[in-house]
């Protein structure tokens, strides 16, 4: 996260051969236009410039996913032109909590260096001072000395949307939007979730064996995946502020939910329980770590005040939404509240009836199948239910933007439609 050496340079040039060979004059004039070229080609070259640098900016924002609270996980780079072209002599991503920004970040590591250059910055800079006082990024950005600014999107907040553009238009800076975009609301779209709909964006993974089931006869566990895609689910754990799992899932399995890689326990996501009758088990494995990483549970109204009594003097917190028709929990309203709670993106494995709800109730974003090659070979539990499989297969609602295989495990990755 230090500032980048000066020798870190990309360039939109194509590589050319030299021929050290005596040069006719129309030789020599042709390479007097290459080395002033049109206009239009250095719009062109400039502009494939500002796609590297913010797809620069846009994996390095990617480090803080998952760590960032209720702030944007932004990326920021700072480069300066040389005579072998632009160089980056600065970067940063937003810090763990959501303090300092990736323009603040990025600034404070080459205070002396980013006079005059420009900002790449993967959305738009924040215009108004936080509760803790902190200088908006749009003021360090013109105190930066920067002299020009290319952002990839307007930030929905209605507190920004399109101000810090303005000021800094206004200030005299140049501005370039939309660099990227498509890409950087990818890399966002879980605050754009929050900011313009009020609840997290939801990723649902499931686990099948090779004849489609998710666990034996009558609740049995299996060991589906190999371990190089469970490894790949603890790094999605790392990356989510959350992991949601239904009270039936938790109840057959008694599982930590935490993140185990190397190095990476104090990634660990909050854990939400759905748990409409709050029949969470105190000497479950989720209780006995509530210490090390939080738990929350969301039940009915009408669910036992002395089992809530319970779990809070454990450490759980306990929350409470209306029921639905069905008698279950309320998804929509439990996570409108999870959204006022902050959290922005969420990885659920919460079982076949959870992944199920949610498609019907419009609430599932992004769904991840895993399929092992291995069979069960006999019955078990459906791991995706019909109706889950009609909304998948169906274009106008869901996409397969990715496949290919984790280890032996074939991925298959949709997302919403549009």
């Amino acid at each position: 996260m230090s500032a980048s050496p000066r020798s870190t340079r990309i360039s939109a040039r194509r590589a050319t051969s030299r021929n050290c060979s005596a040069s006719s004059a129309p030789t020599r004039r042709r390479a007097k236009a290459r080395r002033h070229p049109p206009v239009t080609d250095l719009g062109r070259q400039q502009a494939a410039l500002d796609r590297a640098f913010m797809r620069q900016a846009l994996n390095f924002g990617a480090r803080g996913q998952g760590t960032t609270g209720t702030n944007p996980c932004v990326g920021a780079i700072v480069t300066q032109d040389t005579a072998d072209g632009p160089v980056i002599v600065a970067r940063g991503h937003t810090q763990p909590g959501g303090r300092p920004h990736g323009e603040a970040n990025a600034f404070a590591r080459a205070v002396s260096e980013v006079a005059g250059g420009t900002l790449y910055v993967t959305l738009e800079p924040c215009a108004h001072r936080s509760i803790r006082g902190a200088t908006p990024c749009v003021e360090l950005t013109l105190l930066s000395g920067v002299r020009r600014v290319v952002s990839a999107m307007e930030d929905p907040n209605p507190h920004i949307s399109g101000l810090s553009h303005a000021l800094l238009r206004t200030a005299g800076l140049a501005v370039t939007v939309g660099v990227l975009e498509g890409e950087a609301r990818h890399t966002h779209r879980g605050y754009l979730m929050r900011v313009t709909q009020g609840r997290p964006m939801i990723t649902f993974k499931v686990a099948r064996t090779a004849d489609g089931y998710a666990g034996g006869a009558g609740g049995t566990r299996l060991a589906v995946s190999g371990p190089e895609a469970n490894g790949w689910v603890h790094l999605q754990r790392a990356r989510h502020d959350a992991i949601m799992l239904g009270i039936g899932s938790v109840l057959a399995d008694d599982p930590l939910l935490t993140v185990r890689l190397p190095g990476m326990a104090a990634r660990s996501p909050i854990r939400v329980i759905l748990d409409s009758h709050l029949r969470l088990p105190l000497a479950s494995q989720l209780v006995k770590t509530v210490a090390q990483v939080p738990v929350w549970v969301i039940a009915t109204e009408s669910a036992p005040v002395e089992r809530e009594a319970a779990l809070v003097a454990a450490g759980v917190e306990v929350m409470r939404v209306s029921a639905g028709a069905d008698g279950h929990l309320d998804l929509g309203e439990a996570l409108q509240l999870l959204g006022t709670r902050g959290l922005t993106r969420i990885f659920s494995e919460g079982g076949p009836t959870v992944a199920e709800r949610l498609a019907v109730a419009g609430l599932l974003d992004e769904v991840i199948v895993s399929t092992s090659p291995n069979a069960l070979g006999q019955p078990g539990i459906v791991a995706v239910r019909p109706a889950l499989a009609a909304l998948l297969a169906d274009p106008d609602l869901y996409t397969l933007a990715e496949a290919g295989f984790i280890g032996h495990d074939r991925f298959e990755h949709f997302t919403r439609t549009g």
